[in-house]
């Protein structure tokens, strides 16, 4: 069998994703029999960091040609119009950038409808540049679950010995308390059961965060433990989940590097994400979960701060590519799809 085409967007322009995508790809991350990359974005950008990179022009491929022979990497430019080709402009938020990775997200997720690609890794997006380009949607995970009519859905960030899967997303902190329903826990902690079979964790404890400090301290620091999160660990362990909960976080963190627990559910963003990207900032992965194809990214953003300059670290960039290679492979939890929506 020929070997799934993984689809490889290059996120904002202005950021470091280009840089690390072919960084990344320099270093052939996966053998050419395990998988092959299609990467997708504005062929003279493309044609100006294959070059920075010290690589050979990948040739041309979209969806409904024959693969290119002798060759495991393929470029694609879903615009053809050549009057739309964005500046570069390092550093800086632009709607041209925004409508650049806006168009490269929705070139691949149809390609993924139609069965050219198996899956994708997404470089990082700038979020005001999308909202300036037009495209109202709070980031890429849901714009994914939306074109692919998932409802249930995570954002699992995985490095070194921690897996951590977040109740709540991109929200402001005073909105993260009414945010946090039984519901929404339990459909976390059910999300990471599934994943870490996917990932092939051996061990499957999960341990739930609890959202205020000493998990409440018996009602004086908040309610919401005893509330919400208690009751919805009661009913995930009387359907045969291994999990416990709620622990407060500031232990068990601790725990889960110790190997009491295979994965973590976080109640918010940095409450999950912090003690992370501690341990594994360089090399962290952004997993998808619910989808019905493989969605990887690196841990980081845009890093506006350092683009142009080639000084973007690759690595958890070329752990993304690995890791989607390696699930594509793997019988996906939520597959067969529901039906993707057409391109808009």
């Amino acid at each position: 069998m020929k070997p799934p085409v993984l689809g490889i967007t290059l996120g904002d322009i202005n950021g470091i994703g280009p840089e690390i995508t072919f960084a990344a790809l320099r270093r052939r991350p996966v053998p050419a029999a395990r998988a092959r990359f299609v990467v997708i974005g504005d062929a003279t950008l493309i044609a100006t960091r294959t070059s920075a990179a010290g690589m050979v022009l990948p040739p041309s491929w979209c969806p409904g040609q024959p693969w290119p022979a002798k060759t495991a990497l393929a470029q694609w430019n879903p615009v053809s119009d050549d009057r739309r080709a964005p500046v570069v402009r390092p550093g800086r938020v632009t709607a041209a950038a925004g409508r650049s990775a806006g168009q490269a997200l929705l070139a691949a997720a149809d390609a993924i409808r139609r069965g050219a690609l198996a899956g994708m890794v997404t470089a990082p997006v700038c979020k005001q540049s999308l909202q300036l380009a037009g495209y109202a949607v709070p980031g890429q995970t849901e714009w994914l679950a939306e074109l692919s009519g998932t409802r249930r859905f995570g954002m699992l960030l995985t490095g070194g010995c921690l897996r951590g899967v977040l109740v709540t997303r991109h929200l402001p902190l005073d909105a993260v308390t009414q945010a946090i329903t039984r519901k929404r826990v339990m459909e976390a902690a059910e999300l990471l059961s599934d994943a870490l079979k996917w990932l092939r964790v051996s061990h499957r404890r999960i341990g739930v965060c609890a959202l205020n400090p000493h998990a409440g301290d018996g009602g004086m620091l908040g309610s919401q433990d005893q509330r919400v999160v208690r009751p919805a660990v009661r009913v995930l362990q009387r359907k045969g989940i291994n999990v416990e909960g709620p622990i407060p976080a500031d232990v068990i963190f601790h725990q889960a590097r110790s190997g009491r627990y295979g994965g973590l559910v976080a109640m918010y963003h940095d409450q999950g994400l912090a003690p992370l990207k501690m341990i594994a900032f360089r090399d962290g992965v952004n997993l998808t979960l619910g989808l019905p194809f493989v969605r990887t990214a690196p841990d980081h953003g845009t890093a506006f701060d350092i683009a142009g300059r080639d000084q973007a670290d690759h690595r958890s960039m070329t752990a993304a590519i690995r890791l989607a290679a390696d699930l594509v492979h793997r019988k996906n939890p939520w597959h067969p799809p529901p039906t993707m929506k057409e391109r808009s």
